[in-house]
C-alpha cells in the first residue's frame, strides 16, 4: 500500500482558483439556460425559472426567419468539415512523401498562404466569379481548405512509425491503400481534433455572411443571431414570448451542439493536440 499524498497549502489554493474560474464561467451559462425556459424577461439570476416555459425554442422551430438559417449552418457546417478533412487528409498524407517531385516547393507556396493573402477585394472578386455571393455554400469554399489544419496532419503523418508504411508496401499496398486501410485507422485523434476546429470555425463565422451575403434565406443562425440581438431585428411570431427569452433560447441553440459533442471528443482532441508526438 503506498502513502497517501499530503495535500499542501498549494494544493488548497489550487482547488480554490479553479473552483472560483468554474463558478466564473457556468454561472453565466446557466444565466442563459434559465432565462431561455422562462416566460418573463428578468435581468437578476435564478436558479430556476419562475415561469417555465418552450415557447422560445418553439419560435425558433417554426419561425422561417430562426429555422432557415438554423438549417443553413448545420448543413453548411457538415459538408465543410467533410471536405475540410477529405483536402487535409489527403493533402497532409501526399506532402509527407519524401519521394514526391516538387514536394519542397508545393510546401513553401501553401505555407506562403498562411503569411500573405489577396486582400479582402481580390477575394471579392474571386468569389463573385466563382458565383457564391449571396450563395451559402460560400462558407463551405472559403473554409474547405486550411493549410493550418493541413500542416497538422502532416506533422500526424509524419509520426507514424515508418516501419508501418514499409510493412504495408510488401504486403503489396498501394499509396491510396496504405492511405485508407493503414493511415487513416491510426489518426482517429488528429481527425477528431482536426475536424472540431474546421466545425467551429464554420459554425461560428458571421463576418464572411456579412461581408458576402445579403440575401436573407442564405445567411446562417450565428449572423441571423447577431442581427436580432445588436440590431433588434426580432421576428414576429404567433406565440407569446418575451424578446429576453427569445434572445436567450437562440443563444443556447447556438452554443448547444459544440457543448454536446466536446465531452465526446475530449479524448481525442486532448491527443490530437499533440499530434505529431509519437516516436519509432
Amino acid at each position: 500500500m503506498g502513502r497517501k499524498r499530503k495535500i499542501t497549502l498549494f494544493d488548497i489554493i489550487n482547488y480554490i482558483v479553479f473552483a472560483i474560474l468554474s463558478l466564473i464561467i457556468i454561472i453565466p451559462i446557466w444565466k442563459v439556460v434559465v432565462d431561455s425556459f422562462n416566460a418573463v424577461g428578468v435581468y437578476k439570476f435564478q436558479l430556476w425559472p419562475s415561469d417555465p416555459t418552450l415557447a422560445g425554442y418553439q419560435t425558433i422551430i417554426h419561425t422561417a426567419k430562426l429555422a432557415r438559417p438554423f438549417i443553413n449552418s448545420v448543413v453548411t457546417t457538415i459538408v465543410g468539415t467533410l471536405i475540410g478533412l477529405i483536402m487535409a487528409t489527403l493533402g497532409g498524407y501526399v506532402l509527407c512523401q519524401n519521394d514526391m517531385p516538387g514536394r519542397s516547393i508545393f510546401s513553401y507556396y501553401l505555407l506562403f498562404t498562411m503569411i500573405f493573402s489577396g486582400g479582402m477585394i481580390p477575394e471579392y472578386l474571386v468569389m463573385k466569379q466563382l458565383g457564391l455571393v449571396d450563395n451559402m455554400w460560400i462558407l463551405v469554399v472559403k473554409h474547405g481548405m486550411n493549410v493550418y489544419n493541413l500542416v497538422l496532419m502532416k506533422n500526424f503523418f509524419e509520426g507514424i512509425p515508418i516501419s508501418l508504411y514499409e510493412a504495408a508496401e510488401l504486403d503489396g499496398c498501394s499509396p491510396m491503400k496504405i492511405f485508407t486501410s493503414v493511415v487513416l485507422p491510426l489518426s482517429k485523434a488528429a481527425l477528431a481534433s482536426v475536424g472540431l476546429m474546421f466545425a467551429v470555425t464554420i459554425w461560428n463565422d458571421y463576418s464572411t455572411v456579412q461581408i458576402y451575403i445579403t440575401n436573407p434565406t442564405q445567411v446562417n443562425f450565428q449572423y441571423q443571431l447577431r442581427v436580432m440581438i445588436m440590431d433588434g431585428d426580432t421576428p414576429t411570431t404567433a406565440y407569446k414570448v418575451s424578446q429576453n427569452t427569445l434572445y436567450y433560447a437562440s443563444i443556447v441553440c447556438a452554443i448547444l451542439p459544440f457543448m454536446v459533442a466536446y465531452p465526446f471528443l475530449q479524448k481525442y482532441f486532448v491527443t490530437g493536440v499533440n499530434a505529431g508526438a509519437v516516436k519509432e
